[in-house]
């Protein structure tokens, strides 16, 4: 284990896990937090290590500063009143004074309350940090069939008129138009020179560099290395080329389009990069007759224009160049309308970015980076500009400051080659050449999720080939029934994946809207446990999410999802105090939370990657766990300040458990822990010692070893000096409780067989601890049975006996296997807690009266019987049929015993 442990460092399970989100319950309050701002801290800080009173001599200050002396809850109701207002609430601040006092002293330090508001503001930020906007956990691909294995340019939306398409650009001049479902509708190649025309037919002969969709005219611009722009018609019924503008001075690079929607007569503008790093800029004054003059054309053939004739065309088209902004060929085109300002950016170290006022008036706006720019995107709402290249680095920069960025996003192993800013859900997606594509939180700067995307083209060791522009966003407002998505575009061929439509942040308010964590929905339950201090219930679930509920009414006060990330939770426990709950999970981690407010104050070394199974908290805050680790490993969680606790391996536990512990149980009053395995055995500990005293076993006539399900102390009997040499730790085992004296010479005082059907396991155990007059026991059937142990197993009995206790109550109160029973008292009235396996958390009076389900749409009230859920079927048997059923199953365990003798003289008589 040692050697394994210094292999790896384990801490890292946690690094990996989802982060946990907290939703509260609104009937909770404010938060210290949000009422505090930072002058009230300022002043609370006075108040807290301030001089007091009265005359203070200069040793006074200094013992002050060395020992800093508490304040209790009065005092710091009369501090918060002077700090925040005379009008706060007695009760927030005394929830207040509890939340910092996780220990129970009784009075806080100006430390402690530094500690807990740092750790709630972290968690209230951390909680704000959405989720990824992306939905989909696997893309849909399309292949481009017709594009003849060359990579895809440029993607193209075409929403009006409905219904949603596609159009993708080949490199080679493929256009091919997609249905909404990406299903292909049509194709197109592009013209080529009328000079080598063959039989009425034109091959297009070189590469498209960018396209633009011309939404008002309903037509695509396409720009190719040939120094040409092809205007291509896309209405629904055809798809045809009709301009061949060709001739220009340079080879243009990039398109922008831009057209007023809310004035429609204002002319639309046609911008076009170049190699050259200049930008050209095609005004259209009269759409509604068309781009051009329309001369007389060939049939079946583009108006062709020569670039140089364009004057002749000056009734319809505006022209201007704008030279040499960039000393290299620009890759990226875009224009504010608002400011007037054309975007541009390069490759140059020298003019990696520029913004330039179109009317040239002002001083342009440089941004340098080495290596230049390979694409970039602008949010003007959010005045935010993003890049990415040939670095491998995205950067955040803000509209007016060129010399810094203002967040640096590190990740990508590849060239980026698209950034795009997702403003509903404040994100940034971005892609890299070796087809990793990365979710990043804006205001976080944080990689929210990585996502490899397996196109079917790609092959191992070799660089996929893309176009210019991988990226195609379309997000809100949509048409109906348009779900935001993204299509990544690599080779030939596509991605679809789907993004939320809005901010999905990591904590906030229980509601009833939806009911997404509600009774109907609610996944299986692990583990559950009372909480009498505060008189709450806690459920662990297997999907890693915990949940605190309001005894009294049945009300939900907190929730806690991914407490372990998407690990299970296996077992939980209560500090001393009742303020912290200790949670187990099955790859070994240990958290503790706070109660009152669900914030996660430490994380447990875990000292291997294999399930906890069960959790002890002794008198003094020293934590016991175990698990498949084989060991008990202590851990000190009484007042560590650190979010992460070391565990302590010198309990001499190495190599004495042959098999997985499956179950832990102390015993203050005895001084002992209590631990038990998958073979059956059972150690007992000396906590001063930290070593083995006694081994217990139960003898079977099974050759295969049977595991202890269960282990439960008797507290009083242990407490009594009468009664604490007698039976007082029971074990499960097969469905057998076995009473155990752990002093003098006899161990055993006691065995039987509990539920009611053979082949059955008991799985929990609970006792009424201040009499321990009866015993509880839940079973694999969902059954609950009640046991009179008031003087059971108080003198030895023959194992071959087997007697029973009195059984008082056995009704089936859920339909799957009760992974926990337990015996509470409230309001001086015994009710008994079960959780299932089934997914739901009851209470029940101790005769049998259902109470109610946590979780469900009717409160309780507990001290009012007419509010029980007496009306729900839980196929509760009476006394007389469950004294029937026990009297039926010890008949059957009577014959199954005969059996086995019978079978043990046959064997002796061979």
């Amino acid at each position: 284990m040692d050697a394994r442990r210094n292999k790896q460092n384990l801490w890292r399970l946690y690094e990996k896990e989802v982060p946990h989100s907290r939703f509260c319950d609104p009937a909770c309050g404010t938060s210290p937090a949000e009422k505090l701002n930072p002058e009230h801290l300022h002043l609370l800080r006075k108040a807290f290590i301030g001089p007091k009173a009265g005359k203070v001599t200069q040793a006074n200050r200094l013992k002050s500063r060395n020992e800093e002396t508490g304040i209790k809850l009065k005092e710091f109701q009369e501090i918060l009143r002077s700090v925040i207002g005379p009008n706060i609430d007695d009760s927030w601040a005394e929830r207040f004074f509890s939340e910092v006092d996780i220990s129970c002293t009784g009075q806080i330090r100006w430390q402690q309350l530094c500690s807990y508001l740092l750790l709630e503001y972290t968690e209230r930020q951390r909680a704000f940090i959405p989720t990824a906007a992306l939905l989909d956990a696997q893309p849909q691909f399309r292949h481009c069939s017709h594009n003849k294995r060359e990579p895809t340019i440029r993607v193209i939306a075409v929403s009006h008129p409905p219904p949603l398409r596609y159009i993708s650009v080949s490199k080679g001049g493929q256009i091919t138009v997609w249905s909404s479902n990406l299903h292909i509708l049509r194709t197109l190649m592009l013209a080529g020179d009328p000079a080598e025309e063959v039989a009425n037919t034109r091959r297009f002969r070189g590469w498209t560099t960018d396209a633009v969709y011309m939404s008002n005219i309903h037509r695509v611009a396409i720009t190719t290395d040939c120094r040409d722009l092809h205007f291509v018609n896309i209405s629904l019924s055809s798809l045809t080329e009709d301009v061949h503008l060709f001739g220009l001075r340079n080879v243009p690079t990039a398109l922008c389009y831009w057209h007023d929607v809310q004035c429609p007569d204002q002319p639309p503008l046609l911008l076009l990069g170049d190699e050259k790093g200049g930008v050209h800029l095609l005004w259209f004054l009269n759409t509604s007759k068309g781009l051009f003059k329309n001369p007389s054309k060939k049939e079946n053939s583009p108006q062709r224009i020569f670039f140089p004739d364009l004057d002749e065309h000056g009734d319809m088209v505006s022209y201007h160049h704008i030279p040499k902004i960039h000393q290299e060929a620009i890759n990226r085109v875009m224009f504010d309308h608002g400011t007037n300002v054309i975007m541009t950016s390069s490759e140059s170290d020298t003019t990696s970015v520029v913004f330039i006022n179109m009317s040239l008036k002002q001083e342009p706006h440089v941004w340098k980076l080495k290596q230049g720019v390979k694409c970039f995107d602008y949010n003007s709402s959010l005045q935010l500009l993003v890049t990415g290249g040939s670095d491998q680095t995205v950067r955040l920069w803000t509209r007016y400051v060129t010399s810094s960025p203002v967040g640096t996003l590190l990740g990508h192993r590849a060239t980026v080659l698209d950034v795009v800013i997702y403003q509903p859900v404040r994100q940034l997606l971005s892609y890299s050449r070796d087809s990793e594509l990365r979710i990043w939180d804006i205001s976080a700067h944080l990689c929210l999720k990585t996502l490899h995307l397996h196109f079917p083209c790609l092959q191992p060791g070799r660089i996929p080939e893309h176009g210019n522009f991988p990226f195609l966003l379309l997000s809100p407002p949509l048409p109906e029934e348009t779900q935001p998505h993204l299509v990544v575009a690599c080779k030939d061929y596509l991605a679809y994946l789907t993004l939320a439509e809005t901010r999905r942040g990591g904590g906030g308010w229980l509601t009833d809207e939806g009911r997404e964590f509600g009774i109907h929905c609610t996944p299986s339950l692990s583990c559950a446990l009372f909480n009498p201090t505060l008189h709450q219930v806690v459920t662990g679930h297997v999907d890693s999410s915990l949940s605190l509920w309001d005894v009294e009414t049945g009300r939900r006060r907190l929730l806690i999802v991914n407490a372990h990330g998407e690990e299970t939770l296996t077992c939980m426990e209560l500090d001393s105090s009742h303020r912290r709950l200790v949670t187990g999970a099955r790859n070994g981690t240990i958290k503790v939370w706070n109660l009152l407010n669900g914030l996660n104050l430490h994380k447990l070394e875990p000292v291997t990657n294999s399930e906890v199974t069960g959790l002890a908290c002794l008198h003094d805050n020293q934590l016991l766990a175990v698990g498949w680790s084989r060991q008990v490993i202590q851990y000190n969680i009484a007042g560590d300040k650190d979010l992460k606790v070391r565990a302590d391996n010198s309990w001499k536990s190495s190599s004495v458990h042959k098999s997985d512990i499956l179950a832990v149980c102390q015993c203050s009053s005895l001084g002992v822990v209590a631990t038990a395995s998958y073979d059956g055995e059972i150690i007992i500990w000396r906590m001063e010692t930290k070593g083995k005293i006694l081994h217990l076993q139960r003898e079977t006539q099974e050759r295969v070893a049977l595991p202890v399900d269960s282990l439960l102390f008797l507290q009083y009997r242990a407490g009594n000096r009468k009664l604490r040499n007698k039976g007082v730790l029971v074990s499960s085992q097969a469905g057998r409780l076995c009473f155990w004296s752990i002093t003098g010479d006899k161990h055993n005082y006691g065995q039987f067989y509990a539920p009611d059907r053979p082949g059955e396991y008991v799985l929990t155990l609970s006792s009424d601890q201040t009499k321990n007059n009866i015993l509880v026991s839940g079973d694999t059937t969902g059954c609950l049975q009640i046991w009179d142990i008031s003087m059971y197993a108080l003198d030895t009995q023959h194992e071959s006996t087997c007697e029973r206790p009195p059984l008082l109550q056995c009704w089936r109160s859920h339909k799957r296997p009760l992974v926990c029973v337990e015996v509470l008292e409230i309001a001086g009235r015994h009710f008994i807690l079960t959780a299932s396996d089934d997914g739901f958390a009851g209470l029940w009076s101790k005769d049998g009266c259902h109470v109610g389900y946590f979780g469900q749409e009717v409160l309780w009230n507990i001290t009012d019987p007419a509010t029980f859920s007496r009306s729900l079927e839980a196929a509760k048997l009476s006394v007389a049929t469950a004294n029937t059923c026990s009297l039926s199953a010890q008949l059957l365990l009577q014959l199954l015993l005969k059996e086995e003798e019978a079978g043990e003289e046959e064997e002796k008589r061979k």
